[in-house]
């Protein structure tokens, strides 16, 4: 087996999952213009109603997925930074 980056293993996995199932799609802060590099080409391969870019609304895009796996489909959320993923709106944890 080739040793490949860490990043190419995450593109090849939301590739290989996103053509394997119509139901998967991507959502986040610049997936469609690919600026940290895992979703290269999706755009192209599956559209922009799979490659969703979002705005700047953590909260807003986690939730709307949820809402999404609820009625059936496989959303996949990209966050862009990991510090991101507190969706709490800055406040503390207890």
């Amino acid at each position: 087996m080739p040793a490949i980056s860490y990043l190419q293993a995450v593109h090849d996995a939301l590739a290989e999952e996103m053509r394997r199932d119509e139901r998967v799609f991507i959502m986040g802060e610049d997936v469609g213009w690919n600026m940290l590099g895992a979703t290269g080409g999706f755009t192209d391969e599956f559209g922009p109603e799979r490659v969703r870019n979002t705005p700047i609304t953590e909260a807003g895009f986690t939730g709307a997925a949820a809402g999404a796996a609820m009625v059936g489909m496989r959303p996949i959320v990209d966050l862009m930074l990991t510090s991101f993923i507190w969706t709490s709106g800055g406040k503390s944890r207890p």
